[in-house]
């Protein structure tokens, strides 16, 4: 049996940062992942000469956010992120940026002039219930949303609701939409994560503690292009919530990956320290409890540790733990998922229906959101071709193979002569996150009834998007972590959640 300071069932996104940030605070961690490779769905891979993401994906929140943030305090390796572009949304004629802000949406003329009155004073409402703290995440974009609008507006609505929570706007929140469309902004404050990572003085292991908070002190100069970098580096003055819905930018502070998101995924594992080993190929079948707390787990071998983090599905726990109490297990239950296709496109020749930078909504029947991530960076395609990626909501009530053929119909349809120029083909169909963020759906306390066992991940925190909510939920582990006196060296001992 060998022993670890902690041990990470999980090798997706959250599992990496999870033991960068541990081990980067002196922790000797081992992480398990059952799959042959690590990065879950942060990853890229090549199919013909193309190299395709694990679904289409916008880096969000990089000017003040968690990733940011983590990446400031501790990676030795940075990725290279580009301008994210813009949104838009593409009909039978033409293609139209997405409105985000009143003054466009005056003009966004693919929507009837009487409809889009009606939204924007929708919009406005939420935004000024929002300023004085209402929580309108129990109420959906349907009931938020006027009576009688148009067919297409409301197929409108259930397209931006889906791609933001995976479900129709009967069961996506309002407060949801204004929070994907960044109309609200969430951050990460520098002194909130000092303040929650912050040791006491006192101790009289005052040399090692000393090393464990210099992680905070050496910030790595960020190695980012000239456009986003500029931004990235400015003294940030939020506006107000109302102020920024009339001068708002979608996509201000997004950005995609130069070389793809394995080049996130590799700055991630380049920064990670000696005392962080990885096994893959070995799926833990049981977490060790005994008089409540947890000791380690069971897995090709029975591995020893102070702190277990489970970065898997919050909902697969009761199948690794005996006698969770059966009120946790049916809050487990009530998490919500829903699953993903993405059809990945190789392009003989780069197409003037994809000449832009950014990302794409069919909201008709089928809607889809699609990226053409060569434009970002060439060297995804063959010389001279291109690579698209089309991501479609799974009707999880027909077969697989229904809803394939389906999403190529409906891309072969909405863009005139496409089918001419594949030369390749590669479908994904993945679950996005691991909880959808609806009305009606359970999240996962970071907090176990097992002591010394927490979840961290896409299930635990509702914030932002993907990899963003990831990088979410990892500060709030170490929010809590240190809460319960089980982060930093002097202070680890087994304590109460």
């Amino acid at each position: 049996m060998q022993k670890y300071d902690v041990i990470i069932v999980g090798a997706g996104v959250t599992g990496l940062l999870s033991a960068l940030v541990l081990s980067k605070h002196g922790k000797k961690v081992l992480i398990l992942e059952k799959n042959k490779y690590v990065g879950g769905n942060c990853n890229s891979y090549e199919v013909d000469g193309f190299q395709v993401d694990t679904g289409p994906h916008a880096i969000t929140h990089l000017l003040e956010g968690p990733l940011k943030r983590i990446m400031e305090s501790y990676f030795d390796y940075l990725p290279v992120f580009e301008d994210y572009g813009d949104y838009f949304i593409r009909t039978h004629k033409r293609i139209v940026k997405v409105p985000s802000n009143i003054k466009e949406f005056v003009t966004f003329d693919v929507l009837p002039k009487m409809d889009r009155l009606l939204l924007s004073q929708a919009i406005t409402k939420a935004l000024t219930y929002t300023t004085f703290g209402m929580d309108l995440s129990k109420q959906s974009v349907y009931d938020f949303l006027p009576k009688n609008l148009s067919k297409d507006t409301y197929e409108f609505a259930d397209a931006i609701s889906y791609f933001l929570s995976g479900k129709d706007m009967k069961y996506t929140s309002a407060q949801r939409v204004l929070e994907g469309s960044a109309f609200l902004r969430d951050s990460v404050d520098p002194d909130q994560l000092e303040n929650i990572l912050k040791t006491d003085d006192n101790s009289s292991d005052s040399n090692e503690d000393d090393n464990e908070d210099k992680v905070l002190q050496n910030l790595i100069p960020f190695n980012l292009h000239t456009s986003l970098q500029t931004r990235l580096n400015k003294v940030s003055h939020p506006l107000t919530t109302l102020g920024r819905l009339a001068t708002n930018k979608v996509s201000y502070s997004q950005g995609y990956p130069r070389k793809g998101l394995k080049s996130l995924l590799n700055a991630i594992l380049y920064s990670l320290p000696k005392t962080v080993e990885i096994m893959v190929e070995n799926p833990v079948r049981k977490i060790l409890v005994e008089d409540g707390v947890a000791k380690g787990v069971i897995a090709d071998d029975i591995y020893l540790a102070d702190l277990v983090i489970h970065t898997g599905f919050a909902k697969d726990l009761p199948r690794l733990i005996d006698d969770l109490p059966s009120s946790y297990v049916k809050e487990l239950e009530g998490i919500v998922q829903t699953k993903s296709l993405t059809i990945w496109l190789g392009l003989d020749t780069t197409m003037e229906a994809f000449n832009y930078i950014g990302s794409e909504i069919w909201f008709k029947e089928k809607p889809y959101w699609a990226m053409p991530i060569s434009n970002y960076d060439s060297s995804l395609a063959p010389e001279g071709k291109q690579l698209v990626g089309f991501s479609f909501i799974v009707d999880q009530d027909k077969g697989e193979r229904s809803e394939i053929k389906k999403a190529y119909e409906t891309i072969y349809n909405a863009i005139p002569n496409i089918e001419d120029h594949v030369e390749m083909k590669h479908e994904q169909i993945i679950i996005p996150e691991k909880a959808a963020v609806t009305i009606n759906g359970n999240f996962a306390d970071i907090r176990t009834p097992v002591r010394n066992l927490y979840l961290a991940g896409t299930d635990t925190d509702r914030r932002s998007m993907g990899i963003t909510r990831a990088a979410y939920s990892v500060i709030e582990m170490l929010r809590i972590l240190t809460t319960d006196g089980n982060l930093h060296r002097r202070g680890e001992k087994n304590s109460s959640p």
